[in-house]
């Protein structure tokens, strides 16, 4: 082989392991965040009996967790939550639409929502302020509008929908949650301030939280399902 050749399939192989580590690193957080029912701390929050009003919260909780966890993740979470809140399952599937759509739409208008929107920015196609401020608004009447027209096939029950009882969190589920969620939103900040690649910006959010759970969970073997290295091999990484 030539000297360009090896150029050419080095310079390759780089971009597709700079976009694998980013989204191993991101699925790793998203997945030790998960163990430890971190999104409880979001979930405990809804309160509405009204099956239309839970149509509403839980389109623009998809929306915006989208835009910060990646829609994959976020519609795996969302549609395993709505196994307990819709008990009937004609109905769950119209929830489970409206989930899909607010996850794509939510996953639009940021660099580390959606795996295609990553894959462009981590190769400089775009940058994080112009797609945030320009594609936002666009996103959002996508979710309106889709959610104005499923919620008219929504019908409300005499007394409204009964929501399972929310559970305490604890201050370490609480912990994990937001730094987890830290770890995610100074993705973007960490590249526009040092211009290093986006991948060693997840990396080290993924770092991070291996050192504060290992940390959290020092000397309590029953707890190794919620460090870093189970949360890794729990991964799916046929795909």
């Amino acid at each position: 082989a030539t000297d360009g050749v090896i150029a050419q399939l080095g310079e390759q192989l780089s971009e597709v392991s700079d976009i694998c580590f980013f989204l191993l690193a991101a699925s790793t957080i998203v997945e030790v965040v998960d163990a430890h029912e971190g999104f409880k701390v979001v979930t405990n929050k809804i309160s509405t009996t009204s099956k239309k009003g839970l149509f509403w919260v839980i389109g623009f909780l998809t929306f915006f967790l989208s835009a910060i966890l990646n829609n994959l993740t976020v519609t795996i979470v969302m549609v395993s939550l709505l196994r307990k809140l819709i008990p009937v399952e004609s109905e769950r599937r119209l929830f489970g639409a409206m989930v899909v759509v607010a996850a794509n739409a939510g996953g639009v208008w940021t660099p580390i929502g959606d795996v295609t929107t990553t894959m462009l920015w981590i190769n400089h196609q775009l940058s994080t302020l112009p797609t945030i401020t320009e594609l936002f608004l666009p996103s959002l009447v996508c979710l309106v509008g889709s959610l104005a027209f499923l919620v008219g096939q929504i019908e409300e029950e005499e007394g409204g929908s009964q929501l399972p009882e929310a559970t305490e969190v604890d201050a370490q589920t609480t912990l994990v949650f937001w730094f987890g969620i830290a770890c995610l939103l100074g993705v973007p900040v960490f590249n526009e301030l040092t211009g290093l690649p986006p991948y060693l910006a997840m990396l080290t959010g993924l770092g991070a939280m291996w050192t504060l759970t290992d940390i959290i969970h020092m000397g309590k073997k029953e707890n190794e399902y919620l460090k870093v290295p189970a949360a890794l091999a729990r991964l799916d990484t046929s795909g």
